[in-house]
C-alpha cells in the first residue's frame, strides 16, 4: 500500500485520525500536511516534533539555496516541523539557506530548530567563550532570537570540563537564547557525568545524537543505549541512511566516486549486499520505498525518536517521510538486524 499520496478526507478528519494513533502506526489515508497531527515528544523537554527530523548538512554543498528552499518546503507541507543544522555544516552555510527560508515563509513559530555548535573553525570546541560566540554567530546565520535544541558537538573537544560547559549553557538558557539542550559524540561515561552535574542543579541533557543505521550499529548499541535508555533520553540518530547507501541508490563500486564514493564501497561487501537484499523485499512486500523501510527500522528500535534525515532533492521527501507511516512486523525486524549483525 502506497502510504504517502493524496487524500480526499478533510484536513481536520485526516488530523484527528492521525493524532489517535501511535506516530508509527500505518496511515490510511495521506496527503500534504498530515503530518502536522503526528507528533512525539522530544524527550522531557516540552518539544514535540515530527519522528523524522529534516537535516541540512547538504545545504550549500551538494544542495544550492532555490533546491534546498524547495526541500524544507516539501517537508514542511507534508507536516514536517523540525530541522537540524550545525555551525560546521558548510563552514556555516548552512545555517544561512535554513535561516533565509525561516525568514521568507514566515516558519520560525512553526519549527523545532536545532543546531550543533562546536565544529566550527572560528568557534572550536566547547569552552565558554567560544561556547557562547558559537551560538550566537549561529544565531546571526539563522536570523533568529533562539535554538530550540541545542546540540553540543564534543568531537573536537575531549579537555573542557563539563561542569564548565554546562554552566554557560545555564547562562545561554537564562538568557533566552536555546530551550533543551541536546548531545553529539558524548561518551556513556560523559552522559552519565552529565546527569550528576543535572541532579546539582545544571542543565539536563535531554536529546542524543549519535550516528546509527542498519550498517553502522555497534557504536550505538550497548552501553550508548543503555544510559539513553535509563536517562530517558531522545536519541535522535543522525546518518539515518548512510550516506544514501540505504536508500539503495548506491549499489555499484564503478558508479561512485570521491570521498562519498569510498564511504559506499566500503559498504558494498557481503553484509552491505545481505542488507539491501533485504531492504528490497520488504520493500516490495509493503509497497514502499527501500529508505522509508530503512527509517521504520529505525523508529522501531528502543529510544530512537527522530532520526535526523538528509536529502539531495524535494522529489526525495516524499519517500522517506514513508518511513514514519509504516509499522514494521517482528519477522522483518529480525530478518533486518540479522542481515545486518
Amino acid at each position: 500500500m502506497r502510504l504517502f499520496g493524496v487524500g480526499t478526507a478533510e484536513p481536520q478528519e485526516r488530523a484527528e485520525t492521525a493524532s489517535s494513533e501511535h506516530p508509527s502506526a500505518p496511515i490510511p489515508i495521506v496527503g500534504p500536511g498530515v503530518g502536522e497531527g503526528i507528533r512525539v515528544p522530544l524527550g522531557e523537554s516540552e518539544l514535540t516534533v515530527f519522528p523524522l527530523m529534516l537535516g541540512a548538512a547538504e545545504f550549500g554543498w551538494n544542495v544550492d539555496l532555490s533546491t534546498s528552499h524547495g526541500i524544507l518546503d516539501r517537508y514542511v507541507e507534508f507536516g514536517g516541523n523540525a530541522i537540524h543544522t550545525a555551525d560546521g555544516f558548510s563552514a556555516g552555510r548552512s545555517e544561512h539557506i535554513v535561516g533565509q527560508w525561516l525568514r521568507a515563509r514566515g516558519q520560525r513559530e512553526r519549527v523545532v530548530l536545532a543546531a550543533r555548535v562546536g565544529s566550527h573553525p572560528d568557534n572550536p570546541g566547547l569552552g565558554s567563550v567560544n561556547l557562547v560566540r558559537a551560538v550566537e554567530a549561529s544565531l546571526t546565520r539563522l536570523g533568529t532570537d533562539r535554538i530550540d535544541v541545542l546540540y553540543l558537538d564534543a568531537s573536537l573537544d575531549a579537555t573542557t570540563h563539563l561542569e564548565d560547559t554546562l554552566a554557560t549553557v545555564e547562562w545561554l538558557r537564562e538568557a533566552g537564547k536555546i530551550n533543551a539542550v541536546g548531545s553529539f559524540d558524548f561518551t556513556p561515561e560523559r552522559l552519565v557525568e552529565a546527569r550528576i552535574l543535572a541532579s546539582a542543579g545544571y542543565p539536563r541533557i535531554e536529546v542524543l545524537d549519535e550516528p546509527y543505521n542498519l550498517v553502522r550499529r555497534t557504536g550505538f548499541e550497548g552501553d550508548l543505549r543503555l544510559v539513553a535508555a535509563a536517562q530517558g533520553l531522545a536519541v535522535t540518530p543522525s546518518h539515518a541512511l548512510e550516506h544514501g547507501f540505504l536508500s539503495g541508490q548506491h549499489r555499484s563500486r564503478s558508479r561512485v566516486s570521491g570521498v562519498r564514493g569510498e564511504q559506499m564501497r566500503a559498504h558494498l561487501n557481503r553484509r552491505g549486499i545481505r542488507v539491501l537484499r533485504v531492504l528490497d523485499r520488504i520493500a516490495d512486500e509493503t509497497s514502499v520505498p527501500v529508505a522509508a523501510v530503512s527509517i521504520a527500522w529505525l523508529l522501531a528500535q528502543r529510544t530512537i525518536v527522530a532520526p535526523i534525515v538528509n536529502t539531495f532533492s524535494p522529489q526525495q521527501i516524499e519517500e522517506l517521510m514513508q518511513g514514519a507511516g509504516i509499522t514494521l512486523v517482528r519477522s522483518q525486524l529480525a530478518e533486518l538486524a540479522h542481515a545486518s549483525d
